[in-house]
């Protein structure tokens, strides 16, 4: 029995509906895995007295805020044990949210030896916090961080305090090194669209 011109016009239509709705992967482009729906992220913004952390939880349709902070060293603690005290509380944040990748700040130009030293230890202390815990790092540079959360790569910091309270539905901008820390992983997290203005490299 033969079919009717009507009948083969819906049976392509059918057929080639089935083929559009199968995406094709693209080979030979993506630098590494897109965030995960539920992935869950830690930014850090390393500083001797005041490292900032943030853990999101990439969520959608919006990502939402798991834990931030800062780190705090009193002025009169010496370098090494501020170090220490990095290590420890970022061990205990990498213990409790288990987070699949974390972003850290990356290295910028300093007009002072003594604070590139300063920042160059915090970061070392919190790599080493990471590393162990076998937690993929990668890196942003701060003027892309701003560039991605507010559009305007030398924004100040209080401007990405709120433009990270709207993205996160906050009750109040976070202070400002656990807002740029939180920054940090909003915008690892957007780098699974292909409008991302940051792509973090991997260290």
């Amino acid at each position: 029995m033969g079919i009717s011109p009507r009948q083969f016009e819906q049976m392509k239509q059918r057929l080639s509906g089935g083929r559009k709705a199968v995406a094709a992967p693209v080979l030979g482009t993506q630098l590494r895995a897109p965030a995960a729906n539920h992935e869950i992220i830690l930014g850090v913004d390393p500083s001797l007295r005041g490292t900032g952390y943030g853990i999101i939880q990439a969520a959608r349709p919006h990502p939402r805020a798991l834990a931030f902070g800062t780190i705090r060293c009193p002025a009169g603690w010496e370098p090494s044990r501020c170090l220490v005290r990095i290590v420890h509380e970022l061990r205990e944040v990498l213990k409790k949210h288990h987070p699949a990748a974390c972003v850290i700040e990356g290295l910028f130009y300093a007009q002072n030896l003594q604070t590139a030293l300063a920042m160059g230890q915090a970061r070392g202390a919190s790599l080493v916090a990471v590393a162990e815990a076998g937690v993929a790092i990668y890196e942003i540079a701060p003027r892309k961080v701003k560039q991605a959360i507010v559009g305007y790569g030398a924004a100040q910091k209080l401007a990405v305090a709120k433009m990270v309270q709207r993205m996160l539905h906050l009750d109040a901008p976070p202070e400002a090194d656990a807002a740029d820390a939180l920054a940090l992983a909003l915008a690892h997290a957007q780098q699974s669209s292909r409008y991302s203005l940051a792509t973090p490299r991997r260290i």
